[in-house]
């Protein structure tokens, strides 16, 4: 601010000149003092003076206004850090005021706020039973079992695209068994037919006709009975086996040969079989008459009286 000299009066003494008092202007803090006519802040009193006609005196001109200080902007004030909303504690009122309990089994509460909801019932077991959950939970699934619907921990059932998988399974499954199960059923059959062959042959009993004759010299054991095969007879085609057992030794010109099958039982007795002038007895049979197996052939001399006499043993073989 700048601040004018008001005027003289030229008609005035300077005795009588008034002192200009300085103006102080503040502006942001700076003060400016505006001295008018080159006065100081404090003027001296002027001296005493005869009287004279005061010459006119000329009109001061004004001081030119000072360059104007540029104000100090002031500084903003810094706008007020938002301040977080404080914690608002979990309790009896708050949970009863807020509906928290029915927010919290409906699903609509926000996930903090069933945190603590949780952590409340945690440290405080007891509020379990002030808020009657276990009756209103009787309450809902009684409610769900007379509505039809299933409780919420029971496996709901699959859709049927979530079950084709299974099907897809059991039905390859049950093709895979059906296939295997024919294979084995035609397996069965054709071996019930084979059976059934073989008994039919049995009951015939048919022979093979010979197609050769195969001549054989035994010499028997005269000690034991013996295992081990002196002839094998057949070697897979029918023939006429003709063999010849040398007792010439014996004095018993009459025998008895008794034939049986090894470990099955007697296959055939031969009475009043005579040996030949060689001392020999002959026994000529097909080889399809007996079964494959081994045989033992007990020869016995005949007494006058008809009383048999172990006098030799022979073992042997038919292969078919």
């Amino acid at each position: 601010m700048v601040m004018q000299a008001a005027p003289i009066n030229p008609g005035a003494r300077p005795a009588d000149a008034v002192p200009i008092t300085p103006v102080s202007s503040v502006t942001a803090g700076v003060t400016a003092t505006s001295v008018t006519a080159g006065v100081t802040g404090s003027t001296a009193p002027a001296a005493a003076a005869p009287a004279a006609p005061a010459a006119p005196v000329a009109p001061v001109a004004p001081v030119a206004p000072a360059a104007p200080v540029a104000p100090v902007a002031p500084a903003a004030p810094s706008a007020p850090a938002a301040l977080a909303p404080a914690p608002v504690a979990m309790d009896r009122d708050f949970i009863a005021r807020n509906q928290i309990v029915e927010r919290y089994i409906a699903g609509r509460l926000p996930l903090k706020g069933a945190q603590d909801f949780e952590r409340y019932c945690r440290e405080h077991p007891d509020l379990i039973d002030e808020l009657g959950l276990t009756e209103r939970i009787n309450a809902a699934l009684r409610l769900l079992d007379a509505s039809g619907r299933a409780s919420p921990w029971e496996e709901r059932p699959k859709a049927w695209w979530q079950q084709l998988p299974a099907l897809l399974g059991t039905a390859a499954l049950a093709l895979v068994l059906g296939i295997a199960t024919l294979v084995m059923a035609g397996k069965l059959a054709a071996r019930q037919r084979s059976i059934a062959l073989l008994q039919q042959r049995v009951a015939q009993q048919p022979l093979d006709p010979a197609q050769s004759t195969h001549t054989l010299v035994v010499i028997p054991s005269r000690t034991a009975p013996s295992l081990h095969s002196l002839a094998t007879l057949g070697n897979g085609a029918a023939e006429l086996a003709d063999l010849k057992f040398d007792v010439s030794w014996s004095q018993y010109p009459v025998f008895r040969v008794t034939i049986d099958r090894i470990d099955q039982g007697r296959v055939a007795i031969l009475h009043n079989v005579q040996r030949d002038s060689n001392g020999q007895l002959h026994l000529e049979f097909n080889t399809s008459a007996l079964g494959p197996g081994d045989y033992q052939l007990a020869m016995e001399g005949m007494t006058w009286r008809g009383e048999p006499i172990p006098q030799a043993w022979a073992t042997i073989s038919i292969v078919h």
